[in-house]
């Protein structure tokens, strides 16, 4: 419904279709999802871009086999220009990649913050979608590129340290930035039904816990489980997305669910 969707946080472009995929925890198959979720978005039509919103330990690069000229360093440095940092990446979808180990922008510096205003205010109006492949945690980095988003999603995984972070970045983000809903996805699931469970347990620890300034209680929103795939190890090893490598295998096909639901979620908020 309509009027359930919080509005976008002060900062995010009027109108753009930009979701933040992040995590309470590191490890969880972020990255590798916000990629094969891009790739499984760019095959049902739309116009995507990346964004690696990691700016101390990015490794989107990595992940996709990339060897870019030009990364955001080089954009905020004022050595390069925002357009020679945009290039396609397999799956036929734009990134934006950060660089590893800069450490200087590991903080939220009002540099930081102007610069990244403006490569979103610039590179958001081009796209149908804008994924956001932030950092783990809570640092204020990382918090500053979700608030950019419309939407949120959350990776965990079944391990308890996992849920814990989880819970503990959902808390933030309901509290500091008002979210009235937030959307999770369980990454590495062992049995169907699992991943909706856990949503489950989640949501009844912030129902008791966790309580906006509406008084309403944060809303999670199971988005799907990716099961646990031993191919996923082999496309991450070989630098390959798994939704173009082996498009039929289960953790593909979950992506692709997972891609008509952030779809929809999307389509739902441009409408609201």
């Amino acid at each position: 419904m309509a009027d359930t969707i919080a509005q976008a946080p002060q900062g995010a472009p009027q109108g753009a279709r930009i979701m933040a995929v992040t995590s309470g925890k590191g490890g969880v198959g972020k990255t590798f999802i916000s990629a094969n979720l891009a790739a499984a978005l760019t095959r049902r039509g739309h116009r995507v871009l990346v964004l690696d919103a990691d700016l101390g330990l990015a490794n989107l690069d990595v992940v996709l086999n990339l060897h870019p000229k030009v990364t955001l360093h080089d954009v905020f440095t004022g050595k390069a220009r925002l357009d020679d940092a945009v290039i396609e990446a397999p799956g036929g979808f734009s990134v934006v990649l950060a660089g590893s180990g800069m450490i200087e922008y590991s903080r939220l510096t009002p540099t930081v913050r102007n610069e990244f205003l403006n490569v979103i205010h610039t590179l958001a109006p081009r796209y149908d979608i804008v994924l956001l492949d932030t950092g783990a945690g809570i640092s204020d980095v990382v918090l500053f590129s979700v608030s950019l988003a419309s939407e949120v999603l959350i990776v965990a995984t079944p391990e308890p340290t996992s849920l814990t972070d989880a819970y503990a970045a959902i808390k933030v983000l309901a509290t500091q930035q008002k979210r009235q809903q937030l959307r999770l996805v369980v990454n590495q699931t062992r049995r169907p039904g699992d991943g909706r469970a856990i949503t489950g347990q989640l949501q009844q620890v912030l129902d008791r816990f966790v309580i906006t300034d509406s008084g309403r209680p944060v809303r999670l929103i199971h988005m799907g489980d990716i099961p646990t795939d031993p191919i996923v190890r082999d496309a991450i090893m070989r630098r390959q997305l798994l939704v173009q490598q082996m498009p039929g295998c289960p953790a593909a096909l979950a992506i692709a669910q997972l891609a008509s639901k952030v779809d929809a979620a999307l389509l739902e908020r441009r409408e609201a």
